[in-house]
């Protein structure tokens, strides 16, 4: 048996405290923690923030307990009991990790219950209970973990098959806003953290349709018996992590409804995109997985070239099943694909490192950005969700209709996913090849280069008209009518006490080739002193000429020449051309 107790032991301290029963042990038995969750890949040492660990048996005699690297630790033991006894700091506000205040806690289970190797294949029960703060005895909890005891989100026992079960439930405690809906015979629960205004049954009308159509498009019985949303609201703040049965998400409160028939503005397709996105990875990524994750190996790095095919398909069906699901029309759609699309063009990485090559080295580049990844390396997330366009609309053009993206995707499930299968590197090429009837190395060759996707043929093809144009400024994600800015200055900047505080530098820019680089404080152009209009002045500027620059580097004043050149067409805005040819692509 393997049973674990955890407790908010101290909110204003972020501390939780767990104990850790394990029966039967071995007589050296060895203890750790994961190095790193699935969905998220990156290594984060979750067992930093593991505080006073102790062993003893049944008895409460001390044992002995010896480290043996930053995330494994071996006990000496003579008895049938081991018992762990430990606190856990929670302080990080994200999806990843955990976090414990007085207005909520949160973890995922890679971040507080250790594994006992040799044991990972046995049932792990877990009981959760309240923090002992009176002001704190209203709490509540939400798991997708299954319950043995308690009401529903009350605190209890839980009980999971095994330990990558076990921490593939996230759980959110605290006071919540609490709202369930049916999809296809499957309950889902929204639960929303934070001060928010939302118009629950708006959310759970629009979820419901996205969720339905996700199910059916993979077919029935959807491959969870129940579903869990949770969202921590903010001021400010965007992500998501999947698990088996559930998603963990943040966002902004501009991200949420606030009446139940109120148009789709941006902010709130973006929250639904995300929606989209995690639980469509019930299927892609959770279930539909490369071998070399099948079991996971949480203690070290796992390489694969395969995320494109994981996060990039992902992120493409995730804008496209909310104009699927019927949330938004093809005017919203085709703006959110170009958003994509300029994402993509406005990377100079784009030419230097290839899709397969981010996917293998996410662990040290992708999700270790600095002020430099624009110009080094390119996201398999997007230019992943344009390659997935490319198959989708290849296959529907090649075949007249007859097979789609979709077709690929229910053949992973049926022949992998549902067989216990992995896939490997040329799985997803094999399926295509299957479909189209013919060799595709010139498709998947778009993999291993750093060639821009030659796309707009295609699109022109389904009716739609590919335009590149200038952007308008930093708020300007592509998309729409708007007509771009005409001279380029090629830095992101914020306002900082003296002028404007350089973020990032394309390289090739005039802001590059005049000497400004990440940290630099601008506060001088053309002997004025500068502000957040910098950008839209320069464009009173004839072409030919230049600007003196003055700006800080460290406490060092620099100076040096701005050229005045044309501004680069990176800002994508596709539109409708021909609605009958659309049809075949959008039609619903």
């Amino acid at each position: 048996m393997i049973h674990y107790q955890i407790i908010p032991v101290d909110p204003k301290a972020h501390l939780f405290a767990v104990t850790m029963t394990l029966s039967q042990p071995k007589p050296v038995q060895i203890f750790s923690l994961p190095a790193w969750l699935p969905g998220s890949y990156m290594v984060r040492d979750f067992a930093k923030n593991i505080i006073e660990l102790k062993a003893q048996d049944a008895n409460g005699q001390m044992l002995k307990l010896s480290q043996l690297d930053k995330q494994t630790w071996s006990v000496d033991n003579n008895s049938s009991e081991i018992i762990l006894t430990y606190q856990v700091y929670a302080w990080d506000l994200s999806v990843r990790t955990a976090h414990l205040d007085t207005t909520h806690g949160f973890f995922n289970g890679s971040s507080v219950f250790l594994s006992a190797h040799g044991f990972e294949q046995q049932t792990h029960t877990v009981t959760m209970l309240p923090p002992s703060e009176p002001t704190l005895s209203d709490w509540h909890v939400a798991t997708s973990m299954t319950r043995i005891s308690g009401d529903d989100f009350a605190f209890g026992q839980f009980s999971a098959t095994s330990y990558d079960e076990l921490i593939d439930h996230p759980v959110e405690m605290g006071l919540f806003t609490l709202a369930s809906f049916d999809a296809c015979g499957v309950q889902h629960d929204i639960v929303l953290n934070g001060r928010h205004r939302a118009c629950m049954p708006r959310l759970c009308q629009d979820l419901k349709a996205i969720c339905e159509y996700q199910i059916n498009l993979f077919g029935t019985p959807a491959p969870f018996k129940r579903y869990l949303f949770m969202t921590t609201v903010l001021d400010n703040g965007f992500g998501g992590l999947e698990h088996r049965a559930s998603t963990a998400l943040m966002c902004s409160r501009k991200d949420l409804p606030l009446s139940l028939n109120a148009p789709i503005n941006n902010d709130y397709r973006t929250y639904l995109s995300l929606c989209s996105h995690e639980y469509f990875h019930s299927w892609n990524v959770k279930r539909i997985k490369p071998e070399c994750f099948l079991p996971y190996k949480l203690e070290a790095e796992t390489y694969t070239p395969q995320l494109w095919a994981y996060e990039g398909i992902t992120s493409y069906y995730d804008d496209f099943l909310t104009y699927r699901a019927g949330l938004v029309d093809e005017h919203s759609y085709l703006d959110m694909l170009s958003e994509t699309f300029t994402r993509v063009y406005r990377s100079q990485g784009r030419f230097k490192q290839s899709v397969k090559d981010s996917s293998f080295n996410a662990w040290t580049k992708f999700y270790k950005q600095d002020e430099n990844a624009q110009n080094a390396i390119i996201s398999y997330y997007t230019k992943g969700a344009l390659f997935a366009l490319y198959l989708d609309l290849t296959l529907r053009s090649e075949t007249q209709g007859k097979y789609n993206l979709d077709h690929v995707m229910q053949i992973l499930w049926q022949e992998y996913a549902l067989q216990d299968k992995g896939t490997t590197n040329g799985c997803h090429q094999a399926i295509v090849e299957r479909l189209l009837g013919r060799d595709c190395h010139d498709l998947f060759a778009y993999l291993d280069n750093t060639d821009d996707i030659p796309l707009a043929p295609l699109l022109a093809e389904f009716g739609v008209e590919f335009n590149l144009r200038a952007s308008q400024g930093p708020q300007d994600v592509g998309g729409g009518q708007a007509k771009g800015y005409e001279i380029a200055f090629g830095a992101k900047t914020q306002a900082a006490p003296m002028g404007l505080k350089v973020v990032t530098v394309t390289q090739g820019s005039p802001a590059h080739l005049a000497g400004l680089s990440a940290g630099d404080i601008l506060i001088a152009a053309d002997n004025l002193q500068v502000s957040a209009q910098f950008e839209s002045q320069l464009q009173q500027y004839p072409l030919g000429e230049s600007l003196n620059l003055h700006w800080f580097r460290r406490d060092e004043l620099m100076t040096g020449e701005l050229m005045i050149t044309a501004a680069p067409k990176d800002t994508v805005a596709l539109a409708i051309s021909d609605k009958t040819k659309l049809a075949a692509w959008l039609g619903r």
